[in-house]
């Protein structure tokens, strides 16, 4: 064992997922960074590409880039068992990976839609911890390992046209809170960061879906008066990763500039 940190973080290529890598590898983790790197058919944006992600192993010695698509549960099998080859073992898992689809009422959300927001936004998140916590409970006690989900202001608040992507999130804030309760007395905790309006590609695909030409409008109801940026929203999540955030398992840390206050 290197005594060094390790995490898995998927949706790892941009966005709040890259950030979140870079703040984790700046306080000297081990990060197996995963993405796709792909588009996806029924997305109408583009998602990251395979340079972003390369980017990463570059800037860091200690990140592995792996393309792997989290709605394929052995790939994120083949992600963790990487960790614990590469780095000894693994302490915290990040699920990152999302997109966002809607736009209109949910009654006309297609099943196309409905699926690929539940396939990658929920059940990615849940692959991730089959694939992750066995290997968190690997570590020896006393352990601090983290299991961490991406949530969003729309686990908790419904908004105009995103549905389909409120219930989504909303999901995985339950899923996390049911996972916590398994993970009792182990040393594993299961939390949830829930950002909001973030300088993200994903920000400006929900301008596109509101028409709005300026994505920074959609943090009007910001408390802090801005979009967050994804490092600010990677700050929370690297403290969730933490051992200092022992008291918070089953807990959501609202990194949302105060929209759901």
């Amino acid at each position: 064992m290197t005594g060094r940190r390790v995490a898995v973080v998927t949706g790892a290529a941009r966005g709040i997922g890259a950030a979140t890598v870079r703040r984790l590898a700046g306080d000297g983790w081990a990060v197996v960074a995963v993405d796709r790197c792909a588009d996806e058919p029924g997305v109408p944006y583009p998602l990251a590409t395979p340079d972003e992600l390369a980017a990463l192993e570059e800037e860091f010695p200690d990140v592995l880039a792996l393309r792997a698509d989290v709605r394929d549960a052995a790939a994120l099998h083949t992600a963790v068992e990487t960790a614990e080859s590469a780095f000894g073992g693994l302490d915290a898992a990040v699920g990152a990976a999302a997109v966002i689809l809607g736009g209109g009422p949910v009654w006309e959300h297609t099943d196309a839609q409905w699926r690929t927001l539940l396939d990658i936004d929920l059940m990615g998140v849940a692959n991730l911890a089959r694939a992750a916590v066995p290997a968190l409970l690997r570590r020896p006690r006393p352990r601090h390992g983290r299991f961490v989900a991406l949530a969003s202001a729309a686990a908790h608040r419904g908004l105009w046209g995103l549905g389909a992507y409120c219930a989504a999130k909303h999901a995985v804030v339950g899923l996390l809170r049911g996972l916590a309760c398994d993970l009792r007395d182990t040393g594993v905790n299961a939390l949830a960061v829930s950002p909001g309006a973030t300088q993200t590609d994903m920000l400006h695909a929900t301008a596109d879906l509101y028409g709005l030409s300026d994505a920074g409008q959609l943090a009007d109801r910001h408390l802090v008066g801005r979009p967050l940026r994804p490092e600010e929203v990677a700050a929370a999540v690297a403290w969730a990763c933490s051992a200092e955030s022992f008291a918070l398992t089953g807990s959501v840390l609202r990194a949302d500039g105060g929209l759901t206050a």
